[in-house]
């Protein structure tokens, strides 16, 4: 984490609670996967829920499912006639990620995608207002670019984990996924495709978007 444990609680003391299946999936998360660090945190969950309930998207991306808490979160946001697709490359997780869409009624707005976004998306036969993306580092870009086209005019793309834990910052010696999140950062900063804003909000969010 970025901020003092202190500070972090005090948010959470006072952001809204997430509902009782998302609290569910937070708790089995960390009981049954062996990277539960890589579920959002109700303060972000809760966020990315406020950004659905204030741009109302129709259509919304996720490129990167893991237990769909996040992808609960924004469906929650949505209006009813929205639709939200999530792709997700690991199978294992299908199970559960299907348990929790029908658990929290979902069925008709959250469809999962199973298989490698970089495959999925040029496939998609959509225009979506909200892309989200939450999946390998090494590969940011390339999800950038591909849901770029996949965007419309004035559409928002949120990128997670953009501060990575601070090592995006001033790492002297980067790994790959280090690598990978400075490379995107500095792609969308030199992008005059989009403006945009990074947000401290947990592990940083990068919100974009496309001006035409």
């Amino acid at each position: 984490m970025l901020i003092e444990p202190e500070i972090e609680e005090y948010i959470e003391v006072h952001s809204t609670d997430v509902d009782k299946v998302l609290q569910q999936n937070f708790r089995e998360t960390h009981l049954t996967t062996y990277y539960p660090q890589m579920l959002s945190g109700r303060v972000q969950a809760k966020f990315l829920e406020m950004i659905c309930r204030m741009l109302q998207p129709e259509q919304v991306l996720e490129i990167g499912t893991f237990t769909t808490y996040s992808a609960i979160a924004m469906a929650k946001g949505m209006p009813e006639n929205g639709r939200l697709f999530t792709i997700e490359i690991n199978e294992e997780m299908e199970a559960m990620i299907l348990k929790y869409i029908s658990l929290a009624g979902m069925k008709d707005k959250i469809k999962l995608l199973l298989g490698d976004a970089l495959q999925i998306i040029p496939a998609l036969n959509y225009l979506f207002d909200l892309v989200f993306i939450d999946a390998d580092k090494e590969q940011y870009v390339d999800y950038y670019e591909l849901a770029m086209e996949k965007l419309r005019p004035g559409g928002f793309i949120l990128a997670d984990n953009v501060l990575w834990g601070g090592k995006a910052v001033n790492d002297p010696r980067p790994d790959k996924e280090t690598l990978g999140i400075r490379r995107f950062n500095n792609h969308v900063k030199n992008d005059k495709r989009v403006e945009q804003v990074m947000l401290s909000v947990r592990d940083g969010l990068l919100l974009v978007r496309k001006l035409q």
